[in-house]
C-alpha cells in the first residue's frame, strides 16, 4: 500500500511517500480501506516530535480516516497505525458508523475537529446563552465549527482572523464581530469589538501574545480554554494571584482524554452527525490534496493558507 511516512523528525520536507506492506489486523482490531485523510494541526506537530505524547520513528503520521471495513461499513476512526495511507487499522471501539445523510468530508471533519469544538464549548467552558465567546484562529477546522456551535447555544461570536478573507468566512458562518490577528493591541481591539465590555469565553489555540491577551479581556468568572499553540511560542507565566484576583479560569483541553469513552466521543459524533444531516452544521472542506501531496498540505497549514478542514484523498 502507498504511505506517507517520516524517517526523522522535521518540517513538510521529511513527509515522504513510500510502498509499505498492508496492515494486519488483530481480533480487535479493523482493517480500514481508506477513502478519505483527516489533517489536523496537531499532525504538523506530530512529525516535529512537539506533541504532548512522543513519537517514535519510522512514523506514519495522521490519526483520523474515514473509509470501508472488510465487511463492508462504512466508517470514521481513530486508527491504531498512522493514517496517512490507504489502508489502516483502529481498534473496533474506536470505529463509529457514518449515515449515508453525511459525506466522507464531512465525517472526518468531525472525529478530531467537530469534537473538540463541542468539549472546550460546552464541556470545559460550560458556555451559556447571552454570553459572549472569543474564538482565535476562527477560520480554521475548529474554528469554523466552534462559530456554529456556540451561536447554535445562544452566544455572541466575536472571531479573530488573520486576512479580510477569513473573516468574511468567519461571518458567513454567523460570526457577529471580527477582529484583526494582526491588531497592535488585540487586547483591546477584542474589548472594543465587545462594546468596551470584557469578555466570558476565549477559545484560544495560538499560544504565545495571543494567548496573553485572550487572558487579559477576561471578564470576572471569565474562562479560556487553552487547546493548542499554534505559534510554537509560550505564553507568559501566569501567577495564580493573577487569577484569583480575577476571579478567571484557565483550563486546558486535550481530545485523547476522551478517546475510549462512548459517551465523549461516540454520543457526541452522533449529536454532529445530526446536526451535519439536518443542515444545521455546516462543516468548511478549506481543501483536500492526494496523498503524494501530504507535504504541500502541511506548509499550506503552516504558513496559515487554509481554512476549515483539510483533507487527504489516498487515491491520488
Amino acid at each position: 500500500m502507498r504511505a506517507i511516512q517520516i524517517q526523522q523528525f522535521g518540517g513538510p520536507e521529511v513527509l515522504k511517500l513510500v510502498e509499505l506492506a498492508d496492515p494486519i489486523p488483530s481480533p480487535s482490531e479493523e482493517l480500514i480501506d481508506v477513502s478519505c485523510i483527516g489533517i489536523n494541526y496537531a499532525d504538523t506537530h506530530q512529525t516535529e516530535n512537539s506533541y504532548l505524547s512522543q513519537q517514535k520513528l519510522p512514523l506514519v503520521p495522521g490519526i483520523e480516516v474515514v473509509g470501508t471495513t472488510q465487511s463492508g461499513q462504512r466508517v470514521l476512526a481513530s486508527v491504531s497505525t498512522g493514517g496517512y495511507a490507504e489502508k489502516a487499522l483502529a481498534n473496533k471501539a474506536m470505529c463509529v458508523a457514518i449515515p449515508d445523510s453525511v459525506s466522507d468530508e464531512q465525517a472526518v471533519a468531525m472525529l478530531v475537529q467537530g469534537t473538540t469544538a463541542w468539549h472546550i464549548l460546552k464541556t470545559m467552558a460550560h458556555v451559556k446563552p447571552g454570553e459572549t465567546v472569543v474564538i482565535q484562529a476562527a477560520a480554521g477546522g475548529v474554528g469554523t465549527l466552534a462559530i456554529q456551535l456556540a451561536k447554535m447555544w445562544g452566544a455572541k461570536v466575536i472571531a479573530v482572523t488573520s486576512t479580510d478573507a477569513k473573516g468574511d468566512l468567519a461571518k458567513s458562518l454567523g460570526a457577529d464581530e471580527v477582529v484583526d490577528a494582526k491588531s497592535t493591541d488585540l487586547a483591546a481591539a477584542l474589548v472594543v469589538a465587545n462594546g468596551g465590555k470584557k469578555l466570558d469565553i476565549v477559545l484560544e489555540m495560538v499560544g504565545g501574545n495571543t494567548f496573553d491577551a485572550s487572558l487579559e479581556v477576561l471578564a470576572p468568572f471569565g474562562r479560556l480554554i487553552t487547546f493548542g499553540m499554534a505559534s510554537r511560542t509560550a505564553p507568559k507565566a501566569i501567577h495564580p494571584g493573577l487569577l484569583m484576583g480575577g476571579t478567571k479560569t484557565v483550563a486546558g483541553f486535550w481530545l485523547a482524554h476522551c478517546f475510549g469513552k462512548k459517551e465523549l466521543m461516540a454520543d457526541v459524533l452522533a449529536e454532529l452527525f445530526e446536526l451535519i444531516a439536518n443542515g444545521k452544521l455546516k462543516p468548511v472542506i478549506g481543501g483536500t490534496y492526494g496523498l503524494s501531496e501530504a507535504a504541500k498540505a502541511h506548509q499550506a497549514m503552516l504558513a496559515r493558507e487554509t481554512t476549515g478542514k483539510v483533507t487527504l484523498d489516498p487515491s491520488r
